[in-house]
């Protein structure tokens, strides 16, 4: 996740014109080989989608999951988009000026967010047992035998296969903390509603939207929410011509990573940390 600030991303909409739901004078086509040329990185995959479909709606969606080097990286381009083709542009000019000191602190922040990674690696939670949340206990069952699994895979290094169990499990759980608790998930404030207005079944709803529901009822602590979100991007990797798309190999660093971000979310819901 790119930590940009709320007012930051005011000023990259103001000046890539975002509010109309373009990004400067990108078509779709352009839009996505901008993508695949920065980054090998599918801008029109499913992953960045939960905002909406237009372009601003995406490039959203982009740096509020990917991580703050990806991000500086496309905004440093987007920049360089921005002073040939916009008649107004300068780099002199304060509009140029304030954006790159954003870019430079994105891209300058790769140390410091290893190092917060690494503390959240290192904490030791408290209570990550599954058969002490409120979820009906014969999926209890399941979800407990997965992530034995999930143990299995990491001592025999397969990591794919433990990010995308890791990813199953945390959304098995959500589900059944939501099943539980359907009058507080229907009235959240960010609860998935259809074209009509109407709150989505839970089974429509995505990884993404129990994530973000979960937060905002205080179930979730905003460090589980951003690490989930990320372990829910690597579960995608399940679809193989995503993977390859976005060069995508995990590790077994990445595989640590997703099990301790299923270990977090276990003992904020059990409120044990």
């Amino acid at each position: 996740m790119s930590t940009l600030k709320a007012y930051e991303k005011k000023i990259f909409e103001d000046l890539f014109d975002m509010n109309s739901g373009y990004v400067l004078d990108f078509s779709n086509n352009t839009f996505s080989e901008f993508f695949l040329e920065s980054l090998r990185l599918d801008i029109y995959s499913d992953r960045f989608s939960f905002n909406g479909d237009s372009k601003a709606k995406r490039l959203r969606a982009f740096w509020e999951i990917e991580s703050a080097q990806q991000v500086g990286i496309v905004l440093s381009e987007l920049l360089n988009v921005w002073l040939f083709t916009d008649k107004n542009s300068s780099e002199n000019s304060p509009k140029y000026l304030n954006a790159k000191k954003i870019v430079d602190r994105l891209l300058n922040n790769e140390a410091s967010q290893n190092s917060t990674e690494k503390e959240f690696l290192n904490y030791r939670f408290k209570d990550t047992t599954i058969r002490a949340l409120p979820i009906e206990s014969t999926v209890v069952h399941i979800l407990e035998e997965r992530l034995y699994e999930v143990q299995k895979c990491m001592e025999s290094n397969a990591p794919l296969a433990s990010i995308i169990l890791c990813g199953s499990i945390l959304e098995g759980i959500l589900l059944g903390v939501a099943q539980n608790s359907p009058m507080k998930f229907n009235t959240a404030t960010n609860s998935p509603r259809d074209k009509e207005g109407k709150v989505k079944n839970f089974q429509k709803w995505s990884l993404s939207q129990f994530i973000d529901v979960s937060h905002t009822l205080g179930l979730l602590k905003l460090d589980v929410k951003e690490y989930s979100h990320s372990l829910r991007n690597f579960r995608n990797y399940i679809h193989p011509y995503e993977q390859m798309v976005s060069n995508f190999n995990p590790d077994k660093h990445t595989a640590e990573i997703s099990l301790q971000v299923l270990k977090a979310a276990i003992a904020d819901l059990n409120g044990d940390r």
